[in-house]
């Protein structure tokens, strides 16, 4: 989807057919009607992702595949089972705890940051005061996106300085004061702009209106209630729940030049606006499960479906994207990128068909190719 806002920055490249790996596999006997799904992943592999996992729910059906390889030096295989950095896919499990907060009258969307976060959005022409929590769900703030910070992408976004800082142990405010030493992009509510800062204020706010920490609230409202066993907020934890893949990255501008292996990092850079770990079941389950009601009341699954326009076709709502397909089908979800990790997720708004997968290299992959495929039938 088009909204994604990478950690990496990149390009697509070509990878040598040897890096390629195997050719997708299916589960046994659930792979008709999914042909051209497949091709596409086989492209992706082609046109230089290492590897890719995907999982569909379809009715009561489900279809899984794989393709490439999950370790460059080994050759091994990806699994439908790995798990894998979500990225920004956290932002729709955020917008949905903060809906239920404001189910059970906790917090309001119309409050303003600053009544949350006093004295934090501000300097610049940044002014919380004037900025509401609605504005920070639908990218409509204004408000500066600490990953465009030219130091910032040196230190986390580039090789040397990703290998040197990968680890540091930074709390969100030290990336919120970054945003703040810039301009804003725009008024507040007067046009749209994504910016992982507004989710990393999102995450505080959460943990001022409960008392407890944004993690611990996805735990209990999410996590458990649809035994997302293979989904979790890592906090500082810098590897990995097995079974999971390597995951690489260029670490430049350029698609070109080296590969490198980044899988361990501190995601806590990420917070609320990307920390998150899951696998391509979990993130069906949990799109479908939304989607149908079971996490929201009717009033807040409609302000949640709210949208505004977004990029190209795209519209954004509370951390939830719509978007039409060439063939007009309509489908709800987000994307996600972070250091060598590229994931969509995609669901039909009444739940039915659902659809996500993961790319475990972040410089080339068609994910617009992968979700036509799958909804439209394209290459049949």
């Amino acid at each position: 989807m088009t909204v994604r806002t990478t950690m990496t920055a990149v390009t697509a490249v070509v990878l040598s057919a040897a890096l390629a790996g195997p050719a997708a596999a299916a589960s046994p006997g659930r792979g008709d009607g999914h042909e051209a799904t497949r091709r596409a992943l086989e492209a992706a592999v082609a046109d230089g992702v290492p590897g890719v996992t995907a999982t569909v729910k379809d009715g009561r059906r489900g279809w899984t595949a794989t393709a490439g390889v999950g370790d460059l030096e080994t050759g091994k295989p990806r699994s439908p089972h790995d798990r894998y950095r979500v990225a920004s896919i956290t932002k729709t499990f955020v917008a949905t705890v903060m809906l239920q907060l404001e189910a059970e009258g906790k917090l309001s969307l119309d409050d303003t940051v600053e009544k949350w976060l006093p004295g934090v959005v501000r300097g610049n022409g940044h002014d919380g005061s004037r900025i509401t929590l609605r504005q920070l769900l639908n990218h409509t703030s204004g408000i500066y996106d600490y990953l465009a910070d030219p130091a910032f992408q040196q230190m986390y976004m580039a090789a040397e300085g990703f290998f040197e800082h990968r680890f540091d142990q930074k709390e969100p405010e030290h990336f919120i004061a970054i945003a703040m030493t810039h301009e804003p992009y725009f008024a507040p509510g007067t046009s749209w702009r994504y910016s992982n800062t507004n989710y990393a204020l999102a995450g505080r706010v959460i943990e001022k209106a409960t008392g407890n920490s944004y993690a611990d609230e996805i735990r209990h409202r999410v996590i458990a209630p649809l035994h997302l066993t293979a989904t979790s907020v890592p906090g500082t934890r810098v590897t990995l729940p097995r079974p999971s893949s390597r995951a690489y990255s260029k670490l430049a501008r350029t698609a070109t030049g080296p590969t490198y292996d980044v899988t361990e990092l501190n995601p806590r850079l990420a917070f609320g606006s990307g920390d998150m770990i899951s696998s391509s079941a979990d993130l069906n389950r949990f799109y479908t499960a939304l989607l149908r009601g079971r996490l929201l009341p009717p009033e807040q699954l409609k302000e949640m479906k709210t949208t505004v326009r977004a990029r190209g076709t795209n519209r954004y709502g509370l951390g939830l994207v719509e978007r039409k397909l060439s063939c007009g089908v309509e489908v709800w979800g987000h994307d996600g990128g972070i250091h060598g990790s590229n994931t969509d997720a995609v669901t039909t708004v009444d739940g039915r068909h659902a659809l996500a997968f993961n790319f475990n290299g972040d410089w080339s992959g068609d994910s617009d190719a992968v979700i036509e495929a799958e909804f439209c039938g394209k290459g049949r």
